[in-house]
């Protein structure tokens, strides 16, 4: 495999498990404070903060996921 190719390999594997996990810890964290998004019928004050949970969840889990991978896997560009 090319390195470029390689690298967007990498990165899309990246994300998408970034996002996946981050939105699931969200989704728990949210649950855990009382906020659950997914199991509860509506759109109140609760389904929405829920949500904002699985949202932040998702952007952290993203960049958690692109720190490690730059860790792990640096690159040679500058």
């Amino acid at each position: 495999m090319t390195s470029p190719l390689k690298n967007a390999a990498l990165e899309g594997l990246a994300d998408a498990g970034g996002f996946v996990l981050g939105a699931l810890a969200g989704w728990q964290l949210g649950i855990l404070f009382g906020y659950d998004f997914v199991n509860t019928p509506g759109w109140g004050l609760p389904q929405v903060t829920g949500l904002l949970f699985i949202v932040l969840g998702c952007g952290a889990g993203r960049l958690l996921f692109r720190r490690l991978l730059k860790q792990f896997f640096p690159s040679d560009k500058a």
